[in-house]
């Protein structure tokens, strides 16, 4: 699977910009601001019907325009489809696929593989749990279908729950039948999900560890711990005992929402049983960090290859300029032995690409961009 063709329409800064791909590797080059992310953005949103930047669609509509299309073709399985995203402004997003409207944006959700590894990706590391749960959630709707539905209706649920407990707030009055309509599938669903979760964390573990020591020729052990409120036996009657807490701050303040995934490094004394993996996050170097969550990525795609049984799209963005001498060897020895299909490669330093591609054995293919 790869992508041949890619049209933007008032896409960010692309006017009317047209593309045709190789199946190996695409070298993005040109100066800062001129586009090269947005480039890689709109591969991203055509194969996951978002940007991986914005959070809002309407932000990447072309400044002063009123819509924006992206319009690709894959290669898929030896046949063509073609995937359209269109967004005129005030109106609903549409997907197609072969000119034909897809019935829910999910169901295009993992047909095409995507894994983005982007300079702010130590964010995972050093920022809040929502982005730990940002990354993971993102890898199981590409995997899970299932799990992608129960996210969005747990999503959905909480977002009517929380709106009645501001009315409960205005009206100081609360209506407890009203609430168990809520509660019950926020319970059910957090279950799931829940569960779902902490399987996965087990099955992502062997992958994410074995590319954690390939990349830091295996100087520390790693691991990842699932936390989550939802583990305690008794929290259903927990999650009812705190309504009234939850009206006084009118949110639903218990459930898998609030989980997290513990980045955890190496050994150290850290109490009366003796060493213990410690947190990345204050006890891991810079390099460290940067190889974790390169870990991490390339688990994703190891996690999306066999499950899909296509090598995932790889999109890397601007990881020249961020990453050590050894650590960039050791990805662009896995390019040459093939551990990878399409990718795509940004660098506002194309003399350095080359350089640095010159004896990989893949099809390379340089596009450059310029800043209007």
């Amino acid at each position: 699977m790869y992508l041949e063709k890619l049209s933007l329409t008032n896409f960010k800064n692309y006017e009317d910009s047209r593309y045709v791909f190789g199946q190996q590797v695409n070298v993005i080059v040109g100066p800062n601001g001129s586009g090269k992310t947005n480039l890689l953005d709109a591969v991203y949103f055509l194969a996951l019907s978002k940007s991986a930047f914005q959070s809002q669609d309407a932000l990447s509509i072309q400044h002063d325009g009123d819509y924006f299309i992206i319009d690709g073709v894959f290669e898929e399985q030896n046949r063509s489809v073609q995937i359209t995203i269109s967004l005129q402004r005030g109106q609903r997003k549409v997907l197609m696929a072969d000119k034909k409207p897809y019935d829910r944006l999910s169901d295009h959700i993992g047909r095409f593989p995507v894994v983005l590894m982007a300079p702010n990706d130590t964010d995972l590391v050093r920022e809040h749990s929502e982005d730990r749960r940002h990354f993971f959630d993102g890898v199981l709707s590409q995997l899970d279908a299932e799990y992608l539905r129960n996210y969005l209706m747990y999503q959905q649920v909480l977002k009517q729950r929380n709106s009645v407990l501001k009315l409960f707030a205005e009206r100081n009055q609360v209506d407890n039948d009203l609430l168990d309509t809520y509660d019950e599938p926020l319970l059910d669903l957090g279950q799931k999900i829940h569960d779902r979760r902490r399987q996965f964390v087990d099955e992502f573990l062997p992958d994410f560890r074995r590319h954690y020591a390939y990349l830091s020729d295996g100087r520390e052990n790693v691991t990842i711990v699932y936390e989550s409120e939802v583990s305690n036996p008794n929290f259903a009657d927990e999650f009812r005992h705190f309504r009234r807490r939850d009206t006084v701050l009118q949110r639903t303040t218990m459930g898998i929402h609030k989980d997290d995934y513990a980045f955890l490094i190496g050994e150290r004394e850290v109490g009366p049983d003796g060493p213990a993996p410690v947190p990345l996050k204050k006890f891991g170097s810079q390099g460290q960090q940067k190889t974790f969550v390169i870990g991490l990525k390339l688990a994703q795609f190891d996690q999306l290859q066999a499950a899909k049984g296509i090598k995932p799209i790889l999109l890397l963005d601007d990881i020249f300029d961020k990453l050590d001498d050894r650590r960039i060897g050791k990805l662009i020895k896995q390019m040459d032995e093939g551990a990878f299909g399409q990718l795509f490669i940004t660098d506002a330093r194309p003399e350095r690409t080359r350089e640095l591609l010159t004896n990989v054995q893949a099809d390379v293919r340089f596009f450059e961009i310029s800043r209007d």
